[in-house]
């Protein structure tokens, strides 16, 4: 039986006039993710998303795997292709699900009839494809609440189907839709999480990271990239920007109180981050800042952080709590190597006393103490860029 990959719109089925571009830039993103594995044929219709494999070699676990990640969808399933006829049906049911059939105690089936001119209403097809199982396997029972198994018929406009059900796929909107933001992306658990945060909403995501060598070891860096590889699948292809940050903080060790230096460093990334998003086109940026978590993320310790900024900040986590930041690290695979005890430049010249409500004229003082313009520029210069993506 040929077997396609079926993906249910959710909030874009709730578009309006401007749905056929979330729809089209669905499908674009989902045929770049899937590529690698083989052709696919794509469609949409009543808000759903059809991908139908046009190779038989294709690795159709794989391809639902990296579906599910792609946002825009609700939920996603592997189905068998049939006709519209419930003779039919009732023989390809019997063929796919026949061995599992056999191991269960228990099942139910579940119909959804969107071809209205198709003769049987969902409860019948229910009843009737029920009472024909019953027929081949005289042990089972029913249980509509908890069964062992489900079979589920779905009665299409060109096409039914035949699953044991859906599963959660990635939710949100596509990747593309909502504009360009640049995360600000440290080794640490917080920073993977805004950036995926930001990627369901639509955003397409850039990261920048900042080096201190020698202060901090390229083991710190290739774990940042390792960060960006595993994002990828969720947000896309990326482009990574690695800063040299080291002049700038033994500048500002040397020359500023040592009891803003974090604040001031803040300020100094977030403008160099700017400065790189006006040269790409990229038109806010993203942190993983959570209130209270740290010195550097207090009330008094953002506003002085915004203020050196000419762009938005998105920071998505900004109001939970460690435990939920956690639990989506690990849903995306990233808590293993955030944890990694490779430090990265932020945890450079920590001060021993940070100032936690500073006030913003002391901050803006102590940075126009140094001319660090020049430093800033050069940072910029040096910058590497490379791209992560989907293999």
């Amino acid at each position: 039986m040929k077997e396609i990959i079926l993906l249910k719109e959710g909030e874009m089925a709730l578009k309006g006039l401007n749905k056929r571009t979330f729809e089209e830039t669905f499908i674009k993103n989902l045929r770049h993710r899937l590529k690698p594995l083989g052709k696919f044929d794509y469609s949409r219709s009543q808000s759903m998303i059809y991908a139908a494999p046009l190779d038989d070699n294709i690795d159709m676990d794989e391809a639902v795997k990296r579906a599910s990640k792609v946002f825009g969808a609700a939920a996603i399933c592997r189905a068998g292709i049939t006709e519209k006829d419930f003779e039919i049906i009732v023989r390809d049911v019997l063929a796919r699900f026949g061995d599992e059939l056999s191991r269960a105690r228990t099942f139910k089936v579940a119909a959804k009839r969107s071809d209205k001119s198709f003769p049987l209403k969902s409860p019948e097809i229910c009843a009737e494809l029920g009472g024909r199982i019953l027929d081949r396997f005289p042990h089972l029972e029913v249980d509509v609440k908890s069964p062992d198994i489900t079979v589920n018929v779905e009665i299409r406009d060109t096409n039914a189907y035949i699953h044991s059900g859906n599963r959660p796929a990635a939710g949100g909107i596509p990747v593309g839709t909502s504009g360009k933001a640049m995360l600000l992306l440290s080794g640490g658990i917080d920073s993977p999480v805004a950036g995926y945060m930001m990627a369901k909403r639509g955003i397409d995501i850039s990261a920048i990271h900042y080096v201190s060598p020698p202060y901090t070891s390229e083991r710190a860096r290739l774990k940042v990239e390792r960060l960006c590889e595993k994002l990828s699948p969720w947000c896309g292809d990326t482009a990574f920007y690695c800063v040299p940050f080291t002049e700038i903080q033994e500048a500002l060790r040397d020359n500023c109180p040592e009891e803003l230096f974090t604040i001031l460093m803040r300020r100094l990334m977030m403008e160099i981050a700017q400065r790189i998003c006006e040269k790409k086109g990229i038109s806010a940026l993203i942190t993983g800042e959570s209130v209270g978590q740290v010195a550097s993320q207090t009330m008094g310790a953002i506003v002085c952080t915004d203020n050196a900024c000419r762009m938005p900040v998105f920071r998505p986590v900004i109001g939970m709590d460690k435990s939920e930041i956690t639990e989506i690290a690990r849903k995306i695979d990233t808590f293993d190597i955030s944890i990694e005890p490779y430090e990265d430049c932020c945890t450079v010249f920590t001060p021993k006393h940070p100032k936690t409500k500073p006030s913003l004229e002391e901050v803006i003082a102590a940075q126009n103490s140094f001319d660090f313009e020049p430093l800033i520029a050069k940072a910029v210069e040096q910058t590497e860029e490379k791209f992560f993506g989907i293999s």
